[in-house]
């Protein structure tokens, strides 16, 4: 029994999205294994395939990763020649990165799995609660209670 007053950990919202996750994750894991790339990896690419080219710290922040994080994760990607960066000629301190054909070509040999994925965990889950929970997770993403 716990000492404390805090919410038990089945009720503790961080530790829920975390196992939520998981659930989500280790399908698109498994998905991603016999393609050389990682869930970041994926995410980069999918966030430049969907946006074009975007500056080092707009695709940080669209891609959910921390800035070194993804100065580490871009080096491998461009050894894997997935990307590009370049800089850009308004500001020189600035990289801009694009994809890659054979970005391109990650996205393309996993789409049709990846929307399987999301169609069976749609049909388990049901397409209107997904839509209820994607709304009400971007909801809480603009939720200011930092104080």
């Amino acid at each position: 029994m716990s000492k404390t007053s805090l919410r038990t950990t089945s009720r503790s919202l961080p530790i829920a999205l975390l196992r939520a996750r998981e659930t989500v994750m280790g399908p698109v894991r498994e998905m991603l294994a016999d393609s050389g790339i990682n869930e970041q990896k994926w995410r980069v690419l999918r966030v430049l395939d969907e946006s074009g080219p975007l500056d080092q710290s707009l695709l940080a922040e669209k891609s959910c990763l921390q800035l070194p994080s993804l100065t580490r994760i871009l080096r491998a990607m461009e050894e894997q020649g997935l990307v590009t960066r370049a800089m850009d000629p308004a500001d020189r301190r600035r990289s801009i990165v694009s994809i890659s054909e054979a970005g391109h070509t990650v996205i393309q040999d996993r789409a049709d799995a990846n929307r399987k994925l999301f169609d069976r965990l749609e049909a388990a889950y049901g397409k209107e609660r997904m839509e209820t929970l994607l709304d009400m997770l971007e909801d809480l993403n603009n939720t200011d209670f930092r104080g």
